[in-house]
């Protein structure tokens, strides 16, 4: 059939699905692109670009962004910044010159008479010039306020923890003190306190008399912390640091060195290291060649007092627990055994005053302890000294004169007590029992009581001391006599029993004893 136009409808048909080639089409709109821009092939056109040109539009629009944006990231500079940095070699600083070691001039004495004396000479030097309670301490180079300002916490452990009030109760309980004991340790206390000068010393000798003081106080525990004594021990300790290095050097030095020490040790006070070391230098710069030490500490003498060296060795053994270095120590530790040795007799057991000939028991027990705390209480002279010990009487206080006591009985106690203590104390020995029950029954006895004579907090306390029960005990009076006993009474928590071994102190020993050598190390 045909249209009366002249059109073919199946022409027509296939041309409406006849999908048209990409050539065609183009043709198409560049065909229309040319017609009238009001016709139906124009705007038919140009809808067909649009068409044609968004899928490519879609694809070719990301794509130059992304390139954009590469080639403004290489072109665009960073921002660097440059830092110069010159290295150089480390300098090693020049090498401080050591300040030369400071000389000190002992004391110059008299030069004594080396004479073999049956009582124990323990004169102190009264060539000192007295002051009075009233007199103002001459001024040091320590700042002695330092005292009062730099209190370290005391903290008593080691070799000073029995010391405190519960570690006090049971030691005395484990070691045969008792309460009747203690009463007369405090009632000898408050009398020290009591008759303390303004000034924090005790006469007469007071450098001596101070120390043996503070170390009576100290021993209980007492430190400047502690609420009813410790006022007494500060200005004692004050006195000592303001007063202290002019300590005359024949048993005064020694003893201020060994007191300082201990309150080193027991309270941390800077001041009273500065003393201690100055002391301690004095003591070992002053030891003789043999070993020993002599009046006037000149370090050149051959003459080993055994009285000297006791006090001397005390002072040594604070040092070590302590904690205060010296870089001649361990030479003087070891040479301190042979000095003893070099007195003691080895056929009697005998610890003779200036060698091994005479001797008696004082000296001996002074040289026993000595060795004790040296570590050397293994060695024969010290072993046959405690036999010789053994076979003496205990204390009675009023006996006949005539006795092993001597002329000078307190202070042959004082030493006998602590060496029968470090031997045979830890092992409850029948010695140190029988030793022990008679000096409590003695000294407590025979100390002099003041009623009702001190107040603390509205409370009123006896007090008392002791005086010697030999006119010719040999020392510096009521102080000295009070000292000693309450030390004695004070025994069994003021060291551990056998001190401390040697290891213990860093020491290494060979004692063989005899005549053989000796060799101590001390790891400092």
């Amino acid at each position: 059939m045909t249209d009366p136009f002249g059109h073919d409808p199946i022409k027509d048909i296939e041309k409406m699905f006849h999908q048209q080639t990409f050539a065609e089409r183009m043709k198409l709109i560049a065909r229309g692109l040319k017609a009238d821009k009001d016709s139906g092939d124009y705007k038919k056109a140009k809808f067909e670009l649009q068409r044609f040109l968004s899928p490519l539009a879609a694809i070719l629009i990301p794509v130059l962004l992304l390139a954009l944006i590469i080639v403004l990231a290489k072109v665009v500079p960073e921002d660097e910044t440059k830092v110069s940095v010159e290295v150089t070699d480390i300098e090693e600083p020049p090498e401080l010159e050591e300040p030369p070691e400071e000389i000190i001039e002992p004391i110059e004495s008299p030069e004594p008479v080396d004479v073999e004396f049956e009582n124990l000479d323990v004169v102190f030097d009264q060539t000192v010039e007295m002051q009075t309670p009233d007199d103002n301490p001459s001024p040091s180079p320590a700042d002695v306020d330092a005292v009062a300002l730099v209190k370290s916490p005391v903290t008593l452990t080691g070799i000073y923890g029995n010391r405190t009030p519960g570690a006090r109760g049971s030691a005395m309980r484990r070691f045969g003190g008792n309460s009747i004991a203690e009463g007369a340790v405090m009632r000898a206390l408050r009398w020290l306190k009591k008759n303390q000068s303004k000034n924090g010393s005790w006469p007469s000798e007071k450098y001596a008399m101070t120390s043996l003081a503070l170390l009576t106080f100290m021993a209980h525990g007492e430190t400047p912390d502690s609420e009813e004594f410790g006022e007494t021990v500060q200005n004692a300790i004050k006195f000592l640091v303001a007063n202290g290095k002019r300590a005359p050097a024949r048993y005064s030095c020694e003893i201020v060195a060994y007191a300082m020490c201990e309150a080193y040790g027991l309270t941390k006070i800077p001041a009273v290291k500065e003393v201690a070391e100055y002391s301690l230098n004095r003591v070992i710069k002053g030891q003789n060649p043999t070993g020993g030490w002599d009046y006037g500490l000149k370090g050149t003498e051959t003459r080993n007092d055994t009285s000297v060296d006791g006090w001397a060795i005390q002072a040594l053994k604070a040092a070590k627990m302590a904690g205060i270095h010296h870089p001649d120590f361990q030479q003087s530790w070891s040479m301190a055994i042979k000095g003893i040795q070099a007195n003691s007799n080895q056929e009697t057991g005998h610890i003779g005053y200036t060698g091994p000939r005479g001797g008696n028991p004082g000296l001996t027990g002074a040289g026993v302890l000595a060795l004790q705390f040296l570590g050397a209480a293994k060695t024969s002279e010290c072993r046959k000294g405690i036999n010789y010990l053994k076979g003496l009487g205990y204390i009675v206080w009023d006996g006949d004169k005539k006795t092993w006591m001597g002329g000078s009985p307190i202070y042959y106690w004082y030493y006998i007590t602590q060496a029968i203590f470090q031997e045979d104390a830890e092992r409850s020995g029948q010695w140190w029992r029988s030793w022990n029950n008679e000096m409590q029954k003695n000294l407590v006895k025979n100390q002099i009581i003041e009623k009702d004579a001190y107040q603390f907090k509205e409370e009123e306390f006896d007090i008392g001391h002791w005086v010697s029960p030999s006119e010719s005990e040999h020392g510096n009076g009521t102080v000295q006599y009070t000292t000693m006993c309450t030390l004695m009474l004070e025994v069994y928590y003021r060291y551990l029993p056998t001190f401390k071994p040697p290891q213990d102190l860093g020491i290494e020993e060979d004692l063989t004893g005899g005549d053989g050598e000796i060799t101590i190390d001390i790891d400092i």
